[in-house]
């Protein structure tokens, strides 16, 4: 196993998910008292798990399709396109 890149991506989706829609609907569901905490860990613990295997079995796939410097400019270019339409909604 290579730890330099499990500690990058460790790093990256934590400080991506910091703050982001999944951690404030965890949040919200953790606020009823008639539900044990640890059933909301759990399910969204399976969920991030799914998400993310759906991330590494797309990314396999695309890497047998698609050269990686196209993917890469493709997904920095998605990026892009995303911030500036943010952007764009904060300021209408």
């Amino acid at each position: 196993m290579n730890t330099s890149m499990l500690l990058t991506v460790f790093v990256t989706i934590f400080i991506a998910e910091l703050g982001d829609k999944t951690q404030l609907a965890t949040l919200l569901f953790a606020t009823d008292r008639e539900v044990d905490r640890m059933t909301i860990f759990i399910g969204a613990s399976l969920a991030l798990i799914a998400t993310s295997a759906i991330g590494v079995l797309a990314g396999a796939a695309l890497s047998h399709l698609i050269d990686e410097r196209v993917l890469n400019l493709l997904a920095g270019a998605a990026f892009i396109v995303i911030g500036v339409w943010t952007m764009l909604q904060a300021s209408a």
